[in-house]
């Protein structure tokens, strides 16, 4: 069995593609993703593990959120503050030891204040000892997916050994906005007051909340050794994207980094209608069957993310294996369109028979074998290599 490659003359025609220059950041190590299509629009050393700061905060979230719809937590159920929870320095939500804080507030004061305090709170609920949370969270991040996380706290404190690479903040920050969308809305939230005396901690780090480009969340992180961080999300339209940067320099420089590299994945790429469900793309070679080929058809309709401005063809390409034997059912997966946009991954769409071909009877399969036989006779011997 042999694997064909058919050009697609009318659909390049149709489509075309530039080189989709990715993003010239500043940031030490980022990744971009077009949430919807998957498409990851760019990377920059973005499997390697590095501190994460505050950013790591969101596994914490993540487990909370866990338990609360597994009915471990309660969102108005009151929580104990340990002497170990307020021992922590660095962003809290100042609290004390020996008070009781409700399930709900801990959440907010992570995301918008950053509160370390309030994190440790959740994961001696969870585990009992921050320590043991820790190990929870690597060994879920794993179950995930997440293969160059390891946790050390529960909130990015700098910690030897505590890591997470850009890409598996990207996951964590897509599984959060698509399992928790009930949660979802808190990441926008700009401001929370929980103590009236510390009034002046009460504002959302995220810069681009505001700005009018669709951003909603989700964290920032700042540590000497980490630089200055941002997992962001931003929806325009009915497209979603979700980026991380780490490594920055200032405030100044997240703020400018995160909101070019929205503005440029909004802006660089779109999605677009190529075709709906039941178009033929191509025909395929049919052996021992009532007709010589079937029709490939799409599948479901067809929506590719695309550079705009296009100038130059689309890389495209129907693979099957053939001739394929009959009998076909109408319906059946028979090869892929796959269609390839310069700079950015492929895409793979299946492509199903448009109809029945039935399998030849003795008789028809004595004629084919026979017109095989002459076809092979009459093309002659095949050319000496010199």
């Amino acid at each position: 069995m042999r694997g064909l490659k058919h050009s697609l003359a009318a659909l390049a025609l149709m489509l075309s593609s530039v080189s989709a220059h990715a993003f010239d950041t500043r940031a030490t190590s980022a990744f971009v993703l077009d949430f919807n299509s998957g498409t990851v629009l760019m990377t920059k050393n973005a499997d390697q593990p590095l501190p994460p700061a505050s950013m790591s905060k969101l596994m914490t979230l993540y487990m909370a959120f866990e338990a609360i719809d597994n009915g471990i937590l309660d969102l108005d159920q009151e929580l104990p503050v340990s002497q170990a929870a307020q021992a922590y320095g660095g962003s809290t939500m100042f609290l004390k030891a020996g008070e009781r804080v409700r399930v709900e507030d801990l959440i907010r004061g992570i995301i918008v204040l950053s509160g370390n305090d309030a994190c440790v709170v959740i994961a001696e609920a969870l585990a009992g000892t921050e320590s043991k949370f820790a190990r929870q969270m690597t060994m879920r991040a794993q179950q995930l997916g997440m293969t160059n996380s390891t946790f050390t706290n529960s909130n990015g404190w700098p910690k030897a050994g505590h890591r997470m690479s850009m890409r598996d903040l990207g996951l964590i920050a897509g599984k959060l906005i698509k399992d928790y969308p009930q949660y979802y809305p808190m990441f926008a939230q700009k401001e929370f007051l929980f103590d009236p005396s510390e009034s002046a901690n009460r504002f959302n780090r995220n810069p681009l909340l505001g700005l009018g480009i669709g951003a909603d969340g989700l964290k920032t992180g700042h540590t000497e050794e980490a630089g200055y961080g941002l997992v962001g999300s931003a929806k325009q339209g009915d497209r979603r994207i979700i980026f991380v940067l780490s490594g920055l320099e200032s405030a100044q420089a997240r703020a400018a980094e995160s909101e070019a590299v929205t503005n440029w994945a909004f802006r660089r790429f779109t999605q677009t209608e190529l075709g709906k469900a039941g178009t033929q793309i191509a025909q395929a070679e049919v052996a021992i069957g009532a007709e010589p080929s079937v029709g490939l058809e799409l599948a479901e309709d067809l929506s590719v993310l695309l550079p705009v401005n296009p100038i130059s063809p689309l890389k495209t390409e129907v693979v099957y294996n053939g001739p394929v034997k009959a009998p076909i059912a109408k319906g059946d997966q028979i090869g892929e369109l796959i269609i390839t946009p310069e700079g950015l991954s492929e895409t793979r769409i299946p492509l199903i028979a448009d109809r029945d071909v039935m399998r030849h009877g003795f008789v028809g399969r004595v004629v084919a074998a026979a017109r095989h036989l002459a076809a092979r006779i009459n093309a002659g011997p095949a050319p000496e290599a010199s």
